[in-house]
């Protein structure tokens, strides 16, 4: 069950939360349980709501990553939202803690992502693909520990699996990312990647809205913060 200190921002028509790592945000054929339902069920308590609560998605983020996601709690916002995601208004930026410290510490990168639908895996390439979708990012070096490093990524496209994909592409896998090439599973079973902030015009209202997310209960993670 979603806790309030889990809302990040919420009005008449939006809701942001931070969602743990292991948590869907959409219930699949293998699994019920998933943030929307959640959400839904919070509200219909909450508010005293007698019918079906409206919610729609506005963007996703992998099982295994935390953070910031958004929803729409009006069939309006979600339009209006759904289009500025189409449109690049949406700004997104991820926090990411990496194996390996980049070649350059502040770069940005173009790859062709091909997804296979049978290993759920995303694999990056350097020149266009027949089945390749262009996937852009931007990067900065933000600390180092001993053993890890923090990026901030700034995402320009939004493809399956796309930060994944392409820093494990440069030789820097994010920790505990087993499937893209990190050394070793994080203990809570995600990997170290964080939906650090979303930056949108309000639908609505038409305000600069700026919303951060904390990063989870983690000593590097806390480490990395304080920096």
């Amino acid at each position: 069950m979603i806790h309030p200190k889990d809302i990040l921002y919420e009005d008449n028509h939006i809701i942001v939360v931070n969602k743990r790592c292991g948590e869907l945000v959409q219930p699949d054929k293998e699994c019920d349980e998933a943030l929307e339902n959640d959400i839904k069920t919070m509200i219909k308590v909450r508010d005293h709501k007698p019918g079906d609560v409206f919610l729609g998605v506005v963007h996703r983020i992998d099982r295994p990553v935390s953070g910031a996601v958004m929803f729409a709690k009006t069939s309006k916002a979600l339009t209006r939202l759904n289009e500025m995601i189409r449109n690049g208004e949406i700004h997104k930026t991820y926090w990411a803690i990496v194996e390996e410290r980049p070649q350059h510490d502040e770069a940005s990168l173009t790859h062709y992502i091909v997804r296979d639908g049978r290993t759920n895996r995303s694999r990056a390439y350097d020149k266009p693909k027949a089945d390749g979708k262009k996937a852009m990012l931007n990067y900065k070096l933000l600390g180092c520990s001993t053993r890890y490093t923090l990026l901030e990524v700034e995402l320009l496209t939004g493809r399956h699996h796309q930060i994944r994909a392409q820093l494990s592409k440069i030789g820097c896998s994010i920790k505990g990312d087993l499937k893209y090439g990190a050394k070793r599973s994080n203990p809570d079973g995600g990997i170290s990647l964080h939906s650090r902030r979303v930056e949108f015009l309000h639908p609505v209202r038409k305000e600069p809205i700026s919303i951060t997310a904390p990063t989870p209960k983690d000593n590097l993670w806390e480490f990395f913060e304080g920096l």
